[in-house]
């Protein structure tokens, strides 16, 4: 019997949802991060896929850091009772969905609760959460 293989991901290891920001903290599994590969965290809106956000990303090796501001999210206008935004990380060739398989720990929807960051000069708020499937994403709520 062989060694299970691991799915490339982008795996999350710490969330800091605080002072206006998000910072997300991981390492890459199950691909090679690539010398000198530039890669980004992309925020996609569900109800909208043309809504992307990217940011740069600091990777050390396999580990990835990236932050943003909860304010950029208030460029989109046209939010209805809530919306939802996917976190990807893509170096142009590969996109990994970021998210948290590799623990022990399931149903983290109900066990991870993040505080909500309001958005300056906006009717919404903003708060981490990890899906069903374990993967991160973010909740806009008026």
């Amino acid at each position: 019997m062989g060694v299970p293989q691991v799915k490339p991901q982008a795996e999350v290891e710490q969330v800091w949802p605080r002072d206006g920001r998000i910072r997300v903290v991981g390492r890459l599994h199950g691909v090679d991060a690539g010398a000198g590969a530039r890669w980004r965290l992309q925020l996609t809106r569900r109800s909208r896929t043309d809504h992307v956000l990217r940011y740069d990303a600091d990777l050390d090796g396999a580990r990835f850091a990236c932050g943003w501001d909860v304010v950029d999210l208030a460029a989109y206008d046209g939010f209805g009772a809530a919306d939802q935004w996917d976190l990807h990380l893509t170096d142009g060739a590969r996109t990994l969905r970021v998210g948290r398989k590799l623990d022990d720990i399931r149903g983290k929807k109900a066990v991870m609760v993040y505080p909500e960051q309001r958005v300056p000069g906006a009717d919404f708020g903003v708060r981490p959460y990890f899906t069903v499937e374990d993967n991160l994403s973010l909740e806009c709520r008026s």
